[in-house]
């Protein structure tokens, strides 16, 4: 059974039949022994590789019939309609595209052949009328890899065609190497491709996508009828009227610019990995002649012995003269190199938020292999310095921190997750993970642990300052800062000085309070990257103050109180009429505090009074009978009627105090209940 599919869309922009595509559903992965999707007169032009394990080829070329044949696996049919666009150049178009299904109810195994039961009785032996019985073979598995015929049909017989689709290809993986100079750092960004799609790739235009489309599968080749609801001739009507869904015009992103032309050679940065120009050569030979005057008889301006003559670099160490192996280990050993013909590197553009990466020579790929091709090489900030932030995997990591290259993506693309390759003065340093980083975005990658620094962390709390959140009827609410204080303590017992950078773990509900110059607030990952630097052989503190605001009801006579007030009377952005109240209320409170102070000093010494006086009172009673100790009878009469007479002075004073701070307290609490402060200043 075939259906056909009425009006294949026709596009005319290859941009926009690429957008559409990646929109599309993608299919399922099948064996390498047959290429997914074939057709005759259709060749192999472009592949373009996301990192979601889907793939979009492109085919073209001239057809001289009114039909298109092609081979398409069993378990990519529908990905292959899902996604299938046509972009025609003749003066004809596609009329429909047709594909065979199965009848609604057959399963998905095909049934076996009859054959007689083995036990069946012979054929003479049978009673009239009676059929033979018969059991059918276990059911056959279908073949994800059987091949089926989808035609796409065209009007006329002469056509240009370009044909695309997406199909299942394993993702590309991106590999780095960064070069630390000094100031800056060169960059290098590979990708490997895996050709797995059953066919050769000879000569095709490659691109590789930094991002990863809506990816899913898609059965368009099964055919489906959905459950459809009964309607009645009694006069019911649909309750609810579907909604239409509307998708806005989506223009393609403008095309990328082309790539600058090739420097000259003469001007070209370096040269191919393991190649070295004549002028390399030269400046060579020049930064080594400072060294060879200085080395002879240890005079300035001697002249320097006649340099040897050069020898094949093809030549093992073991080859050469055992001066010139010695000269050649004082030199710096090279970097890896940067590419000498920049017009070979990939062009680097943004899409619809996604960056490609178009090589711009043909590409040959053969079926069952792998190519590493060379993305871009840039200059980009960079260095190597020091990471403290403590690893769970990485037991010594709580005590000293680790080596890290850090440099900035200035690629102008989405540099993928992927491993880097880290090389200084012509030695290779160690390697790293890279995740995913945007243009124009700053990485720290670790590389290696790091003994001659070591780093003691120390935490402290504390609650401190007051501000005024809110003033509302006579009720005072203040804000203060609950402080955590980290201290960081770098023992540096190298001979250099080392720049370190502290990964702090922050609290995302709190601020960093004046961090030190340089401090990175990466909040979405709940840390900070916080600069010291450590002397030779010296130790250095750090510290992190975060603050969190906290808000609190105050009594009016607290000191907290007291501090807010006063702080917002000194704010030259606080309300002036509001300063204006707040500054007599606070004349009132300053008479109602030292009131109450004085009643407080006052209660304290009647309690000591009362307390020394009943003491006195016990004293004399055991010293009643006792006729032998007048005199101290006489001395303790005495200090008890001095004791009770300032009693008495006391209670009257108390009750002169009492009236007073009760007196105060009505004016000030009526003072401030007409104060109303709810958006007072921020913290600066």
């Amino acid at each position: 059974m075939r259906v056909a599919i009425g009006r294949v869309v026709v596009m005319t922009s290859r941009a926009t039949a690429l957008a559409a595509l990646v929109v599309g559903a993608f299919g399922a992965f099948g064996c390498a022994r047959k290429p997914a999707v074939s057709a005759e007169g259709l060749s192999l032009r472009r592949v373009v590789i996301y990192r979601n394990g889907v793939g979009y080829f492109e085919r073209a070329g001239h057809i001289q019939s009114d039909k298109v044949f092609f081979k398409v696996k069993g378990s990519e049919v529908g990905d292959f309609l899902a996604t299938l666009a046509v972009i025609e150049k003749g003066g004809s178009s596609v009329r429909s595209a047709s594909f065979p299904i199965k009848p609604l109810g057959q399963q998905p195994d095909e049934p076996g052949d009859l054959e007689p039961l083995a036990d069946d009785p012979p054929e003479d032996e049978l009673a009239p009328g009676r059929p033979r019985p018969v059991r059918p073979h276990p059911p056959k598995k279908k073949d994800p890899n059987k091949l089926e015929t989808v035609v796409l049909e065209l009007d006329g017989k002469a056509h240009d065609l370009e044909v695309g689709y997406i199909a299942e290809t394993p993702v590309w993986r991106p590999s780095y190497r960064l070069v630390i100079g000094k100031g800056a750092s060169d960059l290098q960004a590979w990708g490997i491709v895996h050709n797995l799609s059953g066919e050769d790739w000879n000569g095709v235009r490659l691109s590789l996508i930094a991002g990863a489309p809506l990816a899913f599968e898609a059965t368009l080749g099964t055919p489906v009828i959905p459950t459809r609801p009964t309607v009645t001739d009694m006069g019911e009507v649909i309750a609810a009227v579907p909604r239409s869904e509307t998708s806005l015009s989506q223009e393609p992103a403008p095309r990328a610019e082309p790539p600058p032309p090739p420097p000259s050679p003469a001007s070209a940065p370096g040269g191919a990995a393991g190649e070295e120009s004549d002028s390399d050569v030269r400046d060579s030979e020049k930064s080594r002649k400072p060294e060879a005057k200085k080395d002879v008889a240890g005079k300035k301006g001697a002249a320097p012995k006649s340099p040897a003559p050069a020898r094949p670099r093809s030549l093992a160490m073991s080859e050469r003269p055992a001066a010139e192996a010695a000269a050649q280990s004082a030199v710096a050993r090279p970097n890896p190199s940067a590419p000498r013909n920049l017009s070979a590197l990939a062009a680097v553009a943004t899409e619809a938020g996604a960056t490609r990466y178009d090589i711009p020579t043909p590409v040959t790929i053969p079926d069952k292999s792998a190519t590493m091709v060379m993305l871009l090489s840039k200059r980009v900030p960079g260095e190597s310095i020091f990471l403290f932030a403590p690893d769970g995997g990485v037991g010594d990591s709580q005590a000293h921190p680790f080596r890290v290259a850090r440099f900035t993506n200035q690629s102008g693309g989405l540099l993928e997750r992927g491993p880097i390759a880290i090389f200084e003065e012509g030695a290779f340093l160690g390697q790293g993970m890279v995740d995913p980083l945007p243009d124009g975005a700053t990485t720290t990658v670790p590389f290696a642990l790091e003994r001659s620094l070591a780093v003691e962390t120390q935490r402290t709390y504390a609650e401190e300052g007051a501000r005024i959140a809110k003033i509302e009827s006579g009720v005072l609410v203040v804000e203060r800062d609950s402080v955590s204080r980290t201290r960081y303590r770098v023992k540096n017992g190298g001979d250099k000085s080392a720049k370190l950078l502290v990964k702090h773990p922050r609290n995302t509900q709190a601020r960093l309070f004046n961090p030190p110059k340089g401090t990175e607030d990466n909040v979405g990952t709940a840390s900070a990257l916080v600069p010291v630097e450590t002397a030779p052989r010296a130790t250095t503190d750090l510290t992190v103050d975060e603050r969190q605001s906290l808000e609190r009801t105050v009594d009016w006579l607290a000191a907290e109180a007291d501090d807010a007030v006063r702080l917002y009377m000194a704010d030259k952005r606080a309300d002036p009429a509001i300063v204006a109240a707040l500054r007599a209320a606070w004349d009132v409170r300053i008479t109602l505090v030292r009131a109450v102070e004085e009643r407080k000093k006052l209660t304290d010494e009647q309690g000591e009074l009362s307390r020394a006086t009943d003491e006195t009172r016990r004293n004399l009673k055991a010293l009643e009978k006792n006729r032998t100790a007048g005199d101290l009878r006489a001395k303790l009469t005495e200090r008890l009627a001095k004791n009770s007479l300032r009693l008495e002075e006391i209670t009257k004073k108390l009750v002169e105090v009492e009236m007073r701070v009760n007196e105060q307290r009505v004016r000030f609490s009526d003072m401030i209940r007409s104060i109303k402060l709810l958006n007072p200043p921020k913290a600066e």
